[in-house]
């Protein structure tokens, strides 16, 4: 038996002024880290405890579990940090308030970038300040895997990866694992685990800071709940 736990991280400064973040690697609002720490002591309270730990290469996932694992005194735990966890990324709309792109674009269009499983948003310029390939993090990433803009399937696909050749094995081996990811790439890690359609996944909001258990025998989820206080 063990027990995968999956927790969006905590509000960013960016989530709070209603911005599409993306790839843009924005750090946890004063609320933001309250909710990590608020997560991390829910655990504590329920027993929790991992031998291995996920988080994406973006601070605000990272902070997220280290206050997690603060609480819940796991500092020391393997913990393995993955682009393929990242945020999807949302091209030319990121660092836009998601309010006034709206506004240019019409409500039904940008409701379909955010919130279908195939539409990608307008691709960012090579040549733009933010295109990532810039950023020291991902020098050893090969340029074909750096996205200019993602659909949500091309979220699913890239993280299925790391799940399929990593994440899976460790669950096989009845270890306890917790992932600290993003809104849309857990999307698509629920989408596959729950068996979610293609046009169900647009109604899935995964809320910040809140802890999603699934219990496992073997490879098999026998059972799948939200932690609350």
């Amino acid at each position: 038996m063990s027990k995968l736990v999956l927790i969006r991280h905590g509000e960013s400064i960016w989530n709070k002024k209603n911005i599409f973040t993306g790839w843009t690697d924005i750090k946890l609002s004063k609320n933001g880290i309250l909710e990590a720490k608020n997560a991390g002591l829910l655990l504590k309270k329920n027993n929790f405890n991992f031998q291995y730990a996920y988080s994406s290469l973006l601070k605000r996932s990272i902070h997220t579990l280290w206050e997690i694992l603060y609480k819940l005194d796991l500092l020391w735990i393997k913990v393995i940090k993955n682009w393929r966890l990242n945020e999807r990324h949302y091209g030319n709309l990121q660092g836009y308030n998601k309010k006034k792109i709206t506004i240019k674009y019409g409500e039904k269009k940008v409701n379909k970038w955010r919130r279908s499983y195939k539409s990608r948003p307008p691709k960012m310029n090579l040549n733009n300040k933010k295109y990532i390939k810039k950023n020291i993090k991902y020098k050893n990433i090969n340029n074909k895997y750096i996205p200019l803009t993602e659909s949500l399937e091309d979220t699913y696909n890239r993280l299925l990866i790391l799940w399929k050749n990593n994440i899976i094995n460790k669950i096989k081996k009845n270890y306890n694992i917790i992932i600290v990811a993003h809104g849309n790439s857990l999307r698509a890690l629920i989408k596959y685990l729950d068996k979610i359609s293609d046009e169900n996944i647009e109604k899935l909001n995964i809320p910040t800071g809140i802890p999603i258990i699934y219990k496992f025998k073997n490879k098999n989820i026998i059972k799948k709940y939200y932690l609350y206080k």
